[in-house]
């Protein structure tokens, strides 16, 4: 695969997250923000440039000196023998989407956390101990049968800042924080040990992650600056290991107190498509869509090693949908005259009024096309990545 094509794939890999550049809240400055570019301006503590839009319904986000300011806890996981790597990446782009309904992309700007250090949210996602009294998963009891033993409720943790422009600085303005729970916890009972699992069901994994929001909460508002701003915590339920789509929240509460307000339950579900036999989707309406779709295009060409689609439902309504199809061509007049195929096909056959992206790649050259509709365009746009 050349350096083109590689770039390409790590850039589809990751659109479903929302990732922007971020900065510190403290001793900050930043001139208007412009949607089509950047604005600089500097203290004697540093200089803030904030990026521009490229649509309404996106953040901008804060560069510190030039430089891309990282979270400071991103990444901070319990240990699992392994993992979902969809579980992540729809847990960042969810916990974004839930922060909109609080702070408006209008009016905020986001940035990555600073006031949860990666050893803090270490201590918290551990067992509590007595050598770790901060720990917010459930002390051992001894056990290693799935049924008996003190599960890992608590995955991992996400903090998103969002500031805004207060005269010459940008004050923090909001948190949200994400607590990704584990519908299964993987464990073994010596180091290198046949894997087991601990199922844990729906109501547990809810009650146990509000019971950690408000212990969060709690230790949120003792640190300096986050004493009085809106905080949101969100609950997530994690995809086990070997589903095909991420997890998805379940509930959200947004805080200006010192103690939980009101939760407010999501009807969120991830599927793919083709559905398994015992599986069902919202609508089948859908399901029928996709499957008249994938008839067609595997009738069109033989060289294909699948078509495949993961879908999100709100509501029971169709939110987007991500169709990838995998082929085995190597003639790029094939992949010019595919690409035509598809977007005639998709336009015909699958879901009108909702996004909907097609990745074509190659069991052995990567990316070779990239299909995309928006919520409100009827046909598609294409590009075929071309070798040089």
């Amino acid at each position: 695969m050349n350096l083109k094509k590689s770039l390409v794939a790590v850039t589809l890999l990751f659109s479903a997250l929302i990732l922007a550049s971020c900065g510190n809240s403290s001793n900050t400055s930043s001139s208007s923000n412009s949607k089509n570019g950047t604005s600089t301006s500097s203290t004697k503590s540093g200089s803030y440039q904030v990026t521009g839009q490229t649509n309404s319904s996106q953040y901008a986000g804060v560069i510190k000196n030039g430089k891309y300011l990282t979270s400071k806890s991103r990444g901070v996981t319990v240990s699992q023998s392994s993992g979902n790597l969809m579980n992540l990446k729809s847990f960042e782009a969810g916990l974004q989407d839930i922060s909109k309904n609080e702070f408006s992309t209008s009016k905020y700007i986001f940035q990555e956390g600073q006031y949860l250090s990666s050893d803090t949210v270490k201590n918290w996602l551990g067992r509590k101990s007595k050598s770790n009294a901060d720990g917010l998963n459930p002390a051992s009891n001894g056990s290693t049968t799935p049924t008996g033993r003190n599960p890992i409720y608590l995955q991992s943790m996400e903090e998103q800042d969002y500031v805004q422009k207060s005269g010459s600085k940008l004050k923090l303005s909001g948190i949200t924080i994400g607590l990704a729970m584990n519908s299964v916890d993987y464990y073994r009972k010596t180091t290198y040990g046949a894997e087991y699992q601990t199922n844990i069901s729906d109501a547990t994994l809810e009650k146990e992650g509000k019971a950690m929001a408000k212990e969060v909460l709690a230790r949120l508002r003792k640190k300096k600056g986050l004493e009085n701003i809106p905080i949101v915590i969100a609950v997530y339920k994690q995809a086990s290991n070997d589903s095909l789509v991420g997890g998805n929240f379940v509930s959200y509460s947004i805080n200006k107190g010192n103690s939980i307000e009101k939760w407010k339950a999501l009807d969120i579900k991830n599927v793919v498509f083709p559905l398994k036999s015992d599986e069902s989707a919202p609508n089948s309406n859908d399901s029928d869509a996709f499957s008249n779709f994938k008839s067609e295009v595997e009738n069109f060409f033989p060289n294909l090693s699948g078509v495949t689609a993961q879908a999100q439902y709100k509501n029971g309504s169709l939110q987007g949908m991500n169709v990838s199809v995998t082929t085995q061509f190597y003639s790029e007049t094939e992949i010019n005259s595919f690409t035509q195929f598809l977007a005639d096909q998709a336009e015909k056959y699958l879901p009108s009024g909702v996004k909907i992206d097609i990745t074509v790649s190659s069991t052995t050259d990567g990316v070779q096309s990239f299909l995309s509709r928006s919520s409100t365009a009827k046909s598609f746009s294409t590009h075929v990545f071309e070798s040089y």
